[in-house]
């Protein structure tokens, strides 16, 4: 390998063969480390996941939060609800395919029965429960499906502020009658009802393929 290298740099001038002037060691080892194959452990993988899961969560919340809350400021709760119906997998959508990802809202107390958990979510879904019921501090989380080509990370929603309650809160004195009457025409199956400030919504479920992960290493 050496060798082929130091004939590379022979022809493009980094060294004269024909003369007595020898390659520069210092230049040589620079070149064969750039031409080295970086390897990654299964750690590196799984830590790179969670960081990458963090901002695609967070640009998904984002994404999400600022049509919601201008729809509640503009057309009032009661539209911000047809909004949601309307736009919210569409904008889920959008920044699945900016990052390449599947993105999802998983929950129990779930608004529209898209949102049930499935096997493997369901046994992630009841860990984030258990910590809310128990006081347990929620902390992102990383597995691998089964196969080893697809990431999922996951991450706790909660009822950020009291803006949410407007929609999520108490029939009658946080959600209006009109509100109220616009969720029973466009979600019949609603759970999402009865939140405080604080309380855990669901969870964002975010499936990675795992060879994207590994090219940002």
């Amino acid at each position: 390998m050496k060798r082929l290298l130091i004939l590379g740099l022979c022809a493009l001038g980094f060294s004269a063969c024909n003369t007595e002037k020898h390659v520069d060691k210092q230049v040589l080892d620079e070149v064969n480390q750039s031409m080295e194959i970086k390897k990654v452990s299964d750690v590196d993988i799984l830590n790179k996941a969670m960081e990458w899961g963090g901002e695609i969560s967070a640009s998904a919340q984002e994404e999400l939060m600022t049509k919601l809350t201008r729809a509640l400021e503009e057309k009032g709760a009661a539209e911000a609800v047809a909004f949601c119906n309307v736009e919210a997998l569409p904008s889920l959508k959008k920044v699945s395919d900016e990052y390449g990802v599947k993105i999802r809202r998983v929950s129990h107390d779930y608004r529209n029965p898209t949102d049930q958990p499935d096997e493997m979510e369901e046994m992630l879904l009841q860990a984030y429960e258990y910590n809310e019921e128990h006081e347990i501090e929620s902390k992102p989380n990383v597995q691998e499906l089964p196969g080893g080509e697809v990431l999922l990370y996951t991450k706790a929603i909660k009822i950020p502020g009291k803006l949410c309650l407007n929609c999520h809160g108490e029939p009658g004195t946080d959600i209006a009658a009109e509100t109220m009457s616009k969720l029973d025409e466009l979600y019949p199956e609603d759970k999402a009802k009865d939140h405080q400030v604080g309380d855990l919504r669901g969870m964002w479920s975010i499936s990675i393929p795992k060879k994207e992960v590994v090219k940002k290493l």
